[in-house]
This record gives structure tokens, sequence and C-alpha cells, in this order.
């Protein structure tokens, strides 16, 4: 009965996606790397399903390094910031991820590139020829993502409804989700959903602490606003938050702890799953001189391959010695130290198939740097992990990995060679982990909609109704002060202590009365 339910449900959605006119939509991505891909993907899936779709992003240091760009169905524009922003933008955040890979990172360093991303969002806004082109298109929906808050200025500006897309745990961003303090973990808290006493105390200060960073995020985008919205007409960028008619995130409960959820969040983690390919040839040579022993994929993400210090690749390089696996290392040679002989069974390329690596029979293990898109692609297939998270939400990713027991995480301040050869041998040796990776894609794989069909079959709704208030709690209308009941608390207050006062005046003319009436009887 539940999968005839699931096949119905399932074909509702894609009737409505079949059945729904094509309508002109607009993806914003302005900063690039894995957010680029993610916004790629989103663009390609809603043009394959019958929709006019233009990709505005920032054409600048857009691809992760080595990547081999595929063809597009879809519409996309440049746009090109100024020479000397870029110098000073790619100087800057060289200098953050070099502090952070060599364990000095800060908040302050962070938001410092914040401030930066404000910088860019108040060139991109001067661009009027740009931004009367885009409002002359007259898009019916905008896409924006997460990480930089400037499209939801540029959604303001064009007037137009959005969706917005998290690249992230819901936690890393204050969406107006029900926030439950006992059981859902504050980002940056580096907590499960089951804590003890002490874990709770950590959490309530966590909140505080991190709802103070937050408001410092956003501020950074405020002179912008000042500069680009008349007085009266200037947005709050957390209100522009709540606006967006629907909230996907790129996320699983396969990974993420149970939480509540308002009607207009929707989980479509593993969208940028694709079908399988063969693997290069030299690859699979590679491999197969392993024979059941298998091999190690080793992917740190672009960024931190691209900065990562002599000390650590030689760290890492004598652990994969240790091992009768093949190891396969996303690394580029040109960076390699000359003085660092590569290990005997250890292959580094510039560039790699992960997913189709992470599909191969004869894969053991995946050393990763922890973010959601690479963990995503690793429980798409069922295989276990040794996470060594650097910066943003790949701690906290890490912490559901270990959660969920799919993998271990060894911090960037303890990458030695021999912890990381222990967590590399415990992950591989104790079946628990692949157990416990299979069981996440089974949680995975098992939904009645993919995470594409799930996309457009919501975005389909939304157009087809005219937006998604219907979905939206009245909360997000409501004052605070109403929000948390702090009137109705403040006048159940006043009315006990008023009672509480006319009760012991009573009482006290009680009192003086009967007191008069024993004098009277004495006399």
């Amino acid at each position: 009965m539940a999968g005839r339910c699931a096949l119905v449900l399932a074909y509702l959605f894609l009737s409505g996606t079949l059945l729904s006119e094509a309508a002109k939509i607009l993806t914003i991505s302005t900063v690039g790397g894995s957010h680029y891909l993610l916004m790629d993907r989103v663009s390609q899936i809603l043009q394959d399903h019958g929709h006019n779709v233009t990709m505005f992003h920032q054409g600048v240091n857009t691809l992760i390094s080595g990547f081999k760009e595929e063809e597009k169905s879809y519409k996309f524009i440049k746009w090109i910031p100024p020479e000397d922003f870029q110098k000073e933008f790619n100087k800057y955040f060289d200098f953050f991820l070099e502090e952070a890979l060599a364990r000095r990172g800060t908040f302050e360093k962070f938001l410092k590139s914040v401030e930066l991303l404000g910088f860019q969002c108040s060139h991109l806004l001067h661009r009027k020829d740009i931004l009367d082109s885009l409002r002359n298109e007259n898009f019916d929906l905008l896409v924006v993502e997460t990480f930089d808050y400037c499209p939801f200025l540029i959604a303001e500006k064009l007037e137009k409804p959005f969706v917005s897309l998290l690249p992230s745990l819901p936690a890393s961003v204050d969406i107006g989700l029900p926030s439950p303090i006992s059981y859902v973990p504050v980002f940056h808290s580096l907590l499960t959903d089951r804590m003890d006493f002490w874990g709770l105390v950590k959490n309530l200060l966590m909140f505080f602490y991190y709802s103070t960073k937050q408001k410092k995020i956003l501020s950074q985008y405020d002179s912008t606003i000042r500069e680009h919205f008349a007085e009266g007409f200037r947005p709050v960028l957390s209100d522009l938050l709540q606006k967006a008619e629907l909230w996907f995130i790129n996320s699983d409960f396969a990974l993420d702890f149970a939480r509540p959820l308002l009607p207009n969040t929707v989980y479509v983690g593993g969208i940028l799953a694709k079908p399988v390919k063969p693997i290069p040839q030299d690859l699979e040579n590679f491999i197969a001189k392993f024979g059941d022993f298998g091999f190690v994929l080793v992917a740190l993400g672009s960024l931190v391959s691209r900065y990562q210090t002599q000390e650590d690749l030689k760290e890492m390089n004598n652990a994969f010695a240790h091992f009768p696996q093949g190891v396969i290392w996303n690394c580029k040679g040109s960076l390699w130290p000359k003085d660092i002989k590569l290990a005997a069974n250890v292959k580094i390329v510039d560039w790699l198939p992960q997913n189709d690596l992470l599909a191969h029979p004869s894969i053991r293990l995946f050393v990763t740097h922890g973010g959601i898109n690479s963990i995503m692609e690793t429980i798409q297939h069922g295989v276990p992990m040794v996470g060594i998270p650097v910066f943003g939400d790949q701690p906290e990713n890490m912490v559901n990995v270990e959660a969920k027991n799919i993998g271990v995480s060894l911090p960037l301040m303890k990458l030695k060679e021999d912890t990381l050869a222990l967590a590399m041998k415990q992950v591989i040796e104790d079946k628990r982990y692949k157990s416990a990776a299979m069981a996440a894609r089974v949680i995975r794989h098992s939904h009645p909609l993919t995470p594409a069909q799930r996309l457009v079959g919501w975005i389909d709704h939304i157009l087809q109704t005219g937006g998604a208030a219907h979905l939206k709690p009245y909360a997000f209308q409501q004052p605070w002060h109403e929000q948390y009941l702090l009137d109705v608390i403040l006048f159940l207050l006043g009315l006990t202590l008023a009672t509480l006062w006319l009760c012991g005046k009573v009482l006290g003319l009680v009192t003086r009365w009967l007191s008069r009436d024993r004098k009277v009887k004495k006399t």
C-alpha cells in the first residue's frame, strides 16, 4: 500500500511538471567553485524539464581547477568584476585559505572575505546596463544561492519572486525554521542531536553567540544596501531570507539529523548525482594492480588542494605508504614538492572523475575535506569516509558523518602520518562503517522522488499557484514580541501580580476586621 501511494505521489509530481507551461527562470551565481557547480546543475535540470533558463554568473575563476566543462543547453550571461577588485579579492582569499590551512583561521578573517563580497555586490549593482537587461527579460522566477547574499538584493532590485538554494546544512543560516535548542544543534557547536546536560548548556550559549555572528555577517552588506536603495525602501537582509518562496536545502536525512521543517523547505541533497560512466583506462589499469585490496580515493577539494602545505603533503604521503591498497589522489602534479618521493602505491592526478570512482566496486575508502557535495556523492554510493575538515561547514558535516557512523573525522591540526594511518585503518577494517554507509545509501535512494524531481515539482507548484504564501507560517509577518508571546506573558504576569496584590489587600482587610472584632468581644 505504501509503495502504491509513493508511485501515485511521484505520478502527480511528474504530471504537474509535464503539464506546466514553460517559465522564464533566472539562476544567479556570484561565486565559483562548488557553488557554481551546484547552480549549474540546477539550471540544467530546469532547462531539461521544459523551462527557459538563463544563468547570470560572475565569470572570473568560476570553475574548479582542471574541471571539464560540459556543454550547456541553457543560456548564460557573464559579469566580470573590475580588475582591481579581482586582484584585491583574490589576494585576500588566498591569504584567508593559507591562514586556515596553517590553523590560524578566525571568524574576523572570514568576515573580511564577506565584506569583499559586499563590495563586489556594490560594483554589480552599479551596472545599470546589466540590471536593465535582466529587468527587460521579465523573468517569472529567480533561483538564488545563499553563500553570497548579493543575489537576494538583485531579486529585490528586479522585484521578482525567488526561491533560494542553501548549499549546506540548514543550521548554517537562519531561514526561519523552528530550532528547538534541546535537540537541534546550533551551527559550529559541533554537537549532535543527542546532547547531555552540559551539551545543552553549550548549545544554548552557542545559540546566542552564533546569532551575533550571523548579524555581523549580514551587516557586511549594510553599506551596499544604503548606497543602492532609497531611504524608506531599504530592505533588511534577514527579512529577505524569509521572503524566499521556497528553500531548497542541499542535504538529506541520510546525513542530517531529523528536525522540524516548514512546508516551504525541501531537501534536495544529491542533486549533483549523475549517471555513472566508465573511468579512464589509465585509472582502471592502476586499480587492477592492487587486486582484491582495492583502492582509496583522496580528494580534498580544489581550494584545499591548491594551498596545502608541504608538511601536510608529506604526512599524508607517508600515511598512504602503509596500506596495501592503491591510492588515487587528486593533487596537482605541478605543486608536488620535489624533495618528497611519492609512495609506490600512490597515483596523483590533476583531475579525477570523482562520482565514477566512488561507484567503482573496488573502492574501500574516501578521504575527503568534508564538503557537503562530496559527502552527498559518497553517500550516494555507500562508501565510508575519513574526513579532514578545514573551514566553513566542513567540521559540522563531519560531526554528522561520525554520528551516523559513516566515517571518522580527523581535524587538520591533528593531521600526522600516524593519526591519518590509524583513522584510515579503522574505517577500512571495521565493517560497521561500510554497513552504516550502505544503510545511508538505502535512505538516500529510497525516496519516492529524486532530488531533481522534487526541485522541478515544487518550482512548478509555486509557478502554478502564484507563489508560496500558503506554505509560509504567519510567524514571518509577526513582530518578534508577538512571535515569542512576550506580550501575552507580560499580560498574564501582570494579571497574576495584580491578582496577588488584590488578594493581599483583601486578606489584610479581613485580618484587620477579625482583629478588631476580637478586641470588641474582650471589652
